[in-house]
Formats: C-alpha cells, sequence, structure tokens
C-alpha cells in the first residue's frame, strides 16, 4: 500500500515548472481532475416576453451562484452552533469489551497457569458539570451565525444591484443603437437629398461625397451599438446566472418612468444606511463574536468538573491447569468518577489565547469603525451623484429638443438653398450628440437612484418592483 500511494503522488503531484520560459504541462492533471457535476440547469427564459427589471431580479436571486454559496455558509455556521450547545449535555454511548488473560499464579508449591475470558457489554457516560467556556463559545457562535445571516443578505443586496447595473447597462447600449438607426436614417435622408440636389445641377460633387461620408460615419457607429448590446445582453444574463446566449426581450428605455426628484436629505440616508446595510450588521455581530472569544479566553483560568461512569454486566470463562472444569461466573459492572481539573500553567498559552482575544476584539472594533466611516462616504457620494444625475437629465432633455428643432430648421433652410451641406452635417452630428447624451443622462438617472438604494440597503426592502 505504501508503494502504491508513493507511486500514485509521483504521478498526481504537482511538480515546479523546468523552467521560466515555458508554461507548465498539465495534461497529466487534466487526465485524473474531473468536474463536479453542476447545479440545476435554471428554468429557461421565454423569448418572445418582455421581462421587467423585477423579474430579471427575482431570476438573479434564484440562480446566481453567489447566493447559494452565502446561504450554505449560514448553514455551516449553524451546524457550528448546534455543536457548540451539544456540549451542554452529557454523552452516552454503548460499547462492548472483551478481553483475555493468561498468567502463572503460585499456587501450592508451584506456579500453577490460569487463564480467564471476559465478555462484557456496558453503557458510558460522560458529562462534564461545570465548565464556565462552553457559554462563551455558544454565544461566540451564535454571533458568527448571526454574522453569517447578514452576509447572506448582503449577497443578496450585490446581487439585486448587479443585475440592475446589468439592466440598465442593457437598456443605455439599446437605446444608443436606437439613437444610431435613427442617426442613420437622417444621414441617408441627407444624402439623397444632396445626391437629387446634384442630379439637377443644384449641389455639387462634394457635399454629395461629404453627405455619404457621414452616412458611413452613422453605419459604422450602428455597428459598435449593435456589438455594444450584444456584450451587454450576455452581461445580464450571467448576472442572473444563465448562459449569456440566452435570448430574452427587456423593456424599452423610453417607456420606464424616470425620477423627478429625491424626497429625503443626506443625513436621513445616512441614518437609514448605518440601520438597514446587512455588511455593517455583520460587522457588529463579528465584533460581538470578538467580545466572547475574550470571554472564553478569561474562563480557561478556572477549573473544570466532570464525571465519567460506565455500568454493565461481565461474564467470564476461566480454566485452571491441574484442576477440572470451565468456571463462567456472571456478575454486574460499574464505575463512577468525578473529577476536578484545573490547570495551574500551561507554559503562559492562556495568556498568550487571552492577548490574541483582545487583539481580534480590537481588530474587529476598529474593522467596524471603519465600515461605518465608509458607508456614510458611500451614501454621500451616491447622493451626490443622483442628485447631479438629476440635472443632467434634465439639461440632456433641453438639448435634445434643441437640436431637433436646430436639424430640422437645418434641413428646411437647405432645400430652400438657404444653408450649405457643412451646416446639415454638422446640425445632423449636434442631433446625433444629443441623442447619445440623453440616453446617457436617462440610464445614468436609473442607475444613480439605484445605487443609492444599494447604499442605503433599501434594496433589500423594496415595496414597489
Amino acid at each position: 500500500m505504501l508503494c502504491a500511494l508513493t507511486l500514485e503522488g509521483n504521478i498526481l503531484g504537482q511538480k515546479a515548472p523546468p523552467a521560466p520560459n515555458h508554461p507548465w504541462d498539465a495534461s497529466t492533471a487534466k487526465q485524473k481532475l474531473t468536474m463536479p457535476p453542476l447545479l440545476p440547469l435554471p428554468p429557461a427564459l421565454d423569448p418572445a416576453k418582455i421581462y421587467t427589471l423585477s423579474e430579471l431580479v427575482n431570476i438573479a436571486e434564484s440562480n446566481n451562484p453567489d447566493t447559494r454559496v452565502a446561504w450554505e455558509n449560514a448553514k455551516a455556521r449553524a451546524g457550528d452552533l448546534g455543536i457548540a450547545k451539544a456540549t451542554l449535555y452529557p454523552t452516552l454511548a454503548a460499547a462492548v469489551l472483551a478481553n483475555s488473560f493468561q498468567a502463572e499464579i503460585f499456587f501450592g508449591n508451584s506456579f500453577q497457569r490460569q487463564t480467564e475470558e471476559t465478555y462484557s457489554p456496558v453503557l458510558i457516560l460522560d458529562y462534564t458539570i461545570f465548565d464556565l467556556g462552553r457559554s462563551g463559545q455558544i454565544s461566540a457562535n451564535k454571533s458568527n451565525l448571526l454574522a453569517a445571516n447578514f452576509r447572506f443578505n448582503d449577497t443578496h443586496r450585490k446581487v439585486i444591484f448587479q443585475a440592475m447595473q446589468a439592466y440598465y447597462r442593457l437598456l443605455d447600449t439599446k437605446g444608443k443603437e436606437n439613437a444610431a438607426r435613427a442617426n442613420l436614417n437622417d444621414a441617408r435622408t441627407v444624402q439623397q437629398g444632396a445626391e437629387a440636389r446634384l442630379q439637377s445641377g443644384l449641389g455639387t460633387l462634394p457635399d454629395v461625397l461629404q453627405a455619404r461620408s457621414a452616412t458611413a460615419q452613422a453605419d459604422y457607429d450602428l455597428q459598435v451599438a449593435i456589438g455594444a448590446t450584444e456584450i451587454a445582453h450576455g452581461d445580464l444574463a450571467v448576472s442572473m446566472g444563465v448562459y449569456p446566449a440566452t435570448q430574452f426581450q427587456v423593456e424599452d428605455l423610453q417607456s420606464l418612468m424616470l425620477p423627478d426628484g429625491i424626497a429625503d436629505t443626506v443625513e436621513t440616508y445616512i441614518d437609514k444606511a448605518l440601520s438597514l446595510r446587512p455588511d455593517l450588521m455583520q460587522q457588529v455581530a463579528e465584533l460581538r463574536a470578538a467580545d466572547a472569544g475574550v470571554n472564553v479566553a478569561r474562563k480557561a483560568y478556572f477549573p473544570t468538573i466532570q464525571l465519567e461512569g460506565n455500568a454493565g454486566i461481565a461474564r467470564s470463562y476461566g480454566v485452571q491447569i491441574n484442576l477440572p472444569g470451565v468456571y463462567s461466573p456472571t456478575g454486574t459492572t460499574w464505575f463512577a468518577a468525578l473529577s476536578l481539573h484545573w490547570t495551574l500553567f500551561d507554559g503562559l498559552a492562556r495568556e498568550s489565547r487571552l492577548a490574541k482575544a483582545h487583539a481580534d476584539q480590537r481588530k474587529a472594533a476598529a474593522a467596524l469603525e471603519s465600515i461605518r466611516n465608509q458607508i456614510e462616504n458611500q451614501v454621500w457620494s451616491a447622493y451626490s451623484t443622483a442628485r447631479t444625475a438629476l440635472r443632467r437629465q434634465k439639461a440632456a432633455t433641453a438639448l435634445l429638443e434643441t437640436a431637433t428643432e436646430s436639424y430640422n430648421a437645418t434641413v428646411e433652410s437647405y432645400s430652400y438653398g438657404l444653408r450649405n451641406q457643412i451646416d446639415v452635417v454638422t446640425a445632423q452630428r449636434t442631433l446625433a450628440d444629443a441623442r447619445t447624451a440623453d440616453v446617457d443622462a436617462r440610464t445614468q438617472l436609473l442607475t444613480g437612484f439605484a445605487a443609492l438604494a444599494y447604499e442605503t440597503g433599501d434594496l433589500l426592502y423594496a415595496k414597489k418592483p
């Protein structure tokens, strides 16, 4: 067996690469490694259905593997708590003891050989009556479980926001794609007008070439927007835990209702975040676990009292040389002991554990203060971003209206010969930029308000989709 294990270790063991100029040959390891079975496949999405944001978030929370990781971690911490609570109860075990004994006993004027075999089924009891450290360990495990539950909630908060971000990025790229199509249609209209003027003798060839260049540029921008939409679609699918190539439809950006203001002050949002953020509550629970760790280290200086015992029956079989017969008596056996254990000196190990527990306690307290400061700054930043996005969206709307009116007026003037081709192309480019700015402003406004809800923890308690 030792030779087989050694040979297998030589075959499967990871070896260092032979030289820095070549990659490691992992073909042997790949042959031995197998992928674990996949989790159940997520439900198929209907390619003909238009999914809302709330529906996509529900799919993400159900299928994203990060939520399963956090859930299993919380279940493991619940197991730790159950193990700690089990130490409060006695343990009872059933055992069968069998032994064979042979000796030569001095009897008379010589040694006589004697053989004895005993078969004894017993029940063994072990009960720690007094141990102050157990209550502290249970408190620590309770706090760790609470921290794991808050971590689970925080994972959901992050998964929700990731899905929302990916959703708004897709709306942004789809909006820019629609804007690019409108820009291409405008460029083709201008090109047709320029070519018609050239055929009628009212235009020039440079005007036509410039119009064709603007059309080619608009087509190029459209292809870029289509590619960005495909990538954003895959990102949204991955955030939901489904395959990137899964086909589904989402709402149009223009159909979404935009917020028109921020209801509360930044101080209100900060107070709400300090009461709702699960990562802050997780850190509070971890600080409580560190406090319990200090309590456990302190109680290691106290003694423990333990009760041990067993009871059963014993049946013996014996034979002695030169004496006739086999003897097989049966009797009851029992044993009970009450012991006090008090460690008086352990090489200062308890002092070191107590110092480590105090260090962990101070570390948890500092981490709590740090995350509190981060949350206040994050909420302030998100609040300012959302407020700026509101102003930008209003300005973008006004810009789009002005650019549209200017483009229409320029095209009309161009048809009467009052404007040249350069004016038309310039107005067309200004309108294209205004359309892009309007899409950006809309999606940034939606993303900004989603980020504010994310930083305050409201995403976990939303009453509306």
